[in-house]
């Protein structure tokens, strides 16, 4: 897979991308094209391009920035991360992602384009309906390909990009923003919750100041949203792509893991699965190189990362630009109430319960 070099001042929304535009970045004759819009992208927009040019007949999916300026500021900072991605940390992972032709972002960061390999025939995961184990397991497959090869790696701190939370105000800050984001989602969603999942959302969001700096190690690049409607799959399950690399961070890796299965997998499934599919990760992860590392404490890291799950949906879901709709709304419930019940561990309780029996010094409790 080929990195792109950004170009600060080519960036365009999807309206301004023209055929002679196209020329220019892609240095070939691009005659005519036409654009369909494609995906569910709650933050930004893509569209599959089908291109006309002198080689031929030819197929791209562009991305770009969605939303009007305000609602883009918020998200503005995901869009910067992206570009970095496939310009300048894709190629140090071994996880699969399309090939990039070109990226850009504005100097403001209010606008980007991404030109990116068309996945077609492979289809998106669909959120709200779930996976199956298989599915699971080549998806933990490439998750693996994206933090063994930086596990652990010091430098991944000097980087601009992805975002650290690793100190008190930050970890302040964003216990914030998911406290808002719990309460308004409880308050939006208040009859499809029912009173005990509101209850265990509000005290997972309390508890996120405190758990963002649980566990300081290990550590490994993060996509941060690593979930099925993020991921293309192929007629083998194992053929798993990740997009949308907008939430990268620095953090431990089993946060993606942990929310991969509390919202992928119904929840009986994964009570009866989970064992196996950390097995499957954490095999995946030793074949790659990453040692001093059991399969013992990789579960009690899974069960720690369950806040993940809760966070990201609620803060997704209130934050993201896209307008709602029944099916965001379908989406962002299914992962909710999925990921509010706990684990094979915990049956009866949710995240925080979990993850205060895999880490009791945080939050209290007894190891289990």
């Amino acid at each position: 897979m080929s990195s792109a070099t950004p170009r600060p001042n080519d960036a365009r929304d999807i309206e301004e991308i023209t055929p002679g535009w196209l020329t220019d970045v892609l240095g070939y004759e691009v005659n005519s094209f036409t654009s369909d819009r494609v995906g569910a992208g709650q933050t930004g927009a893509s569209y599959r391009l089908a291109l006309d040019t002198e080689r031929g007949a030819e197929t791209l999916v562009a991305k770009v920035a969605a939303g009007d300026p305000a609602a883009r500021g918020g998200v503005s900072m995901g869009y910067a991360a992206e570009v970095q991605f496939y310009a300048s940390l894709r190629d140090s992972v071994d996880i699969h992602t399309p090939d990039c032709r070109y990226a850009a972002i504005a100097a403001d960061n209010l606008r980007f384009t991404l030109l990116l390999e068309d996945l077609s025939p492979r289809r998106p995961g669909v959120q709200a309906e779930g996976c199956s184990v298989d599915m699971a397991r080549g998806a933990l497959r490439n998750l693996a390909g994206l933090h063994a090869p930086r596990w652990n790696d010091a430098s991944l701190y000097t980087l601009a990009f992805p975002m650290t939370i690793d100190n008190a105000e930050a970890a302040a800050g964003l216990a914030q923003i998911t406290e808002m984001a719990a309460a308004e989602f409880v308050n939006r969603y208040a009859i499809q919750l029912g009173e005990e999942d509101a209850a265990t959302l509000t005290a997972a969001a309390a508890a996120v100041g405190r758990w963002v700096l649980a566990s300081p190690q290990p550590f490994a690049l993060l996509h941060g949203d690593y979930r099925l409607d993020n991921l293309m799959f192929g007629a083998d399950p194992q053929d798993v792509v990740a997009l949308d690399w907008q939430t990268i961070s620095v953090g431990p890796p089993a946060r993606d893991l942990a929310y991969f299965l509390g919202t992928g997998l119904a929840v009986e499934l994964r009570r009866a699965a989970e064992k196996e599919l950390v097995a499957v990760y954490h095999g995946e992860l030793l074949r790659r190189g990453v040692a001093d590392y059991s399969l013992d404490q990789c579960f009690a890291d899974y069960r720690l990362g369950q806040l993940q799950a809760p966070m990201i949906t609620t803060i997704g879901c209130i934050y993201a630009p896209r307008e709602r709709s029944d099916a965001s709304d379908a989406m962002f419930l299914a992962m909710a109430k999925r990921s509010l019940r706990g684990d094979s561990g915990s049956r009866h309780a949710g995240p925080v319960v979990a993850a205060s029996r895999a880490y009791p010094s945080w939050l209290g409790g007894s190891r289990a």
